[in-house]
């Protein structure tokens, strides 16, 4: 992987994206301060609950969960990802240091465990480690916002289980808002991840397949899903992210 942090997915070369889930301010601030300097994308969120509806949308490369968390534990969080069959992988964050704690949360699928307080340098290469191993399952993840549910692999898009038929543009377009879930994305990163080098795409191509999207979506009530976020690009959320992301 690059030093900078970047990868290349099936969609162009794109951020690598990070939960952090802590209750502490300024270890969210500092991690998301330090970690967007290496060239990473980084979502915050300040408890259990608002963890886990994040991380259910498996729309992150990664999540760093803090074991002490208000509302649910951090072990609580990653018990219900799995449950969910949500395979982002997990690097646990914790004051504890015993063997018990550390075996406790890998038995419960975590992919590394971090003693605070720990050297950002260790923490980055642990990042970075995982998101290697990651990244050729990453094809296969299903994304989720709210009852939306998009299968990477089958090219199927599921609204409240009922299938929305997509031209191959139209997924590629929601694809790409559903695995930023929650941030803004601009017209010229639709351009270049969806139309890649394609010259004759402009801003206002992207501006007509978000259009057709939103109507397939409408039609089956998904239609609050896309959003236009003025002079800025577009995003894909629903109600429970918002309040989860909501700092």
């Amino acid at each position: 992987m690059p030093e900078s942090g970047l990868r290349r997915g099936h969609t162009g070369l794109v951020r690598p994206r990070v939960l952090v889930v802590d209750d502490e301010i300024g270890v969210r601030r500092a991690l998301e301060r330090g970690l967007t300097a290496e060239g990473m994308d980084v979502v915050c969120a300040a408890d259990g609950p608002s963890g886990l509806r994040a991380a259910l949308t498996g729309s992150f490369d990664v999540v760093l969960l803090d074991i002490m968390l208000p509302g649910l534990s951090g072990y609580r969080v990653l018990q219900h990802m799995r449950a969910e069959q949500v395979d982002t992988p997990v690097l646990l964050v914790s004051a504890k240091d015993g063997e018990v704690d550390q075996a406790d949360g890998l038995d419960l699928g975590a992919d590394g465990y971090l003693v605070k307080p720990f050297s950002f340098m260790v923490l980055v290469a642990q990042v970075r480690a995982v998101l290697r191993r990651g990244a050729s399952a990453e094809a296969a993840a299903q994304l989720k916002v709210g009852e939306l549910v998009i299968d990477r692999a089958g090219r199927e898009v599921r609204w409240a289980g009922e299938t929305v038929a997509l031209s191959p543009r139209e997924f590629a377009v929601l694809e790409v808002l559903a695995s930023r879930a929650g941030a803004v994305v601009t017209k010229d990163e639709l351009l270049r991840t969806v139309w890649g080098d394609e010259l004759a795409a402009t801003r206002n191509a992207v501006e007509v397949y978000v259009g057709y999207l939103r109507r397939k979506l409408d039609a089956v009530g998904a239609g609050d899903v896309v959003r236009t976020i003025r002079g800025h690009g577009y995003m894909a959320s629903s109600p429970e992210l918002d309040a989860a992301l909501r700092r």
